[in-house]
């Protein structure tokens, strides 16, 4: 190949890859909660080279969620092409992305159950902020992720669980549920949502049909997994 047609070549891949991250693309939304896979699907978008937003830039935005201000969250969707996690894993922020970005599509991932999602996410935080055990609300308090006291906001924004018992399983378990059906409903006879349980075998190629790209895996690359991680 002579140096014209590899120059040539390159361009036009480097020209694709910006192309594919502009607002040009329509946005795409993981709205899922989080611990259903969502950092899987970020890895799995990142593979095929999406744009995928800066997750620290939005989880810096609470504030501004928990105030009902969503025109910085908005604002921040002209970063990138997909995106997941905080805000967009939490209650109501679907409906204001829906009206602002025309075409856009979005992912609800879900685990086989409530009860399931419960026990991972219980698990997971544990871990993270609770030396094993379920945290309570000195520990999310004093927890130094994005900024210390961030998680214990996040836990406020999220449940109607009394301060001394945070994660109350009955109120969290009755939040999952009410979450997803409320999302289920609002798109109902609509065709830009896509439900997604990771763990189903035909669940990264409905994935990228829905997306329009082409499988570079047979199943999704999972991440995140609670028993990777170590106490320290």
């Amino acid at each position: 190949m002579n140096h014209f047609i590899a120059s040539n070549l390159y361009a036009l891949k480097t020209s694709f890859s910006f192309s594919k991250n502009n607002n040009t693309y329509p946005k795409i939304f993981c709205i899922g909660r989080n611990k259903t896979g969502t950092t899987s699907l970020m890895k799995a978008f990142q593979d095929l080279k999406f744009h995928v937003g800066d997750q620290r830039r939005a989880e810096l935005l609470l504030p501004q969620y928990r105030k009902g201000n969503f025109e910085p969250i908005l604002k921040y969707c002209k970063s990138a092409q997909v995106f997941q996690d905080f805000p967009f894993s939490y209650p109501g922020t679907f409906r204001y992305l829906d009206q602002r970005f025309e075409a856009s599509k979005f992912i609800l991932s879900i685990r086989d159950s409530a009860e399931e999602w419960y026990n991972s996410i219980t698990k997971f935080h544990g871990k993270l902020y609770g030396r094993g055990d379920i945290p309570g609300q000195d520990d999310l308090k004093n927890a130094r992720y994005v900024y210390k006291g961030w998680m214990w906001e996040a836990n406020r924004a999220l449940y109607s669980s009394a301060p001394e018992d945070p994660y109350n399983k009955q109120i969290l378990l009755g939040h999952y549920n009410a979450y997803n059906n409320e999302i289920i409903e609002y798109f109902k006879g609509k065709d830009n949502l896509l439900i997604l349980n990771l763990k189903e075998s035909d669940a990264y190629h409905r994935f990228c049909q829905f997306v329009g790209a082409e499988p570079i895996y047979n199943h999704f690359p999972w991440e995140n997994r609670t028993i990777n991680i170590r106490i320290t």
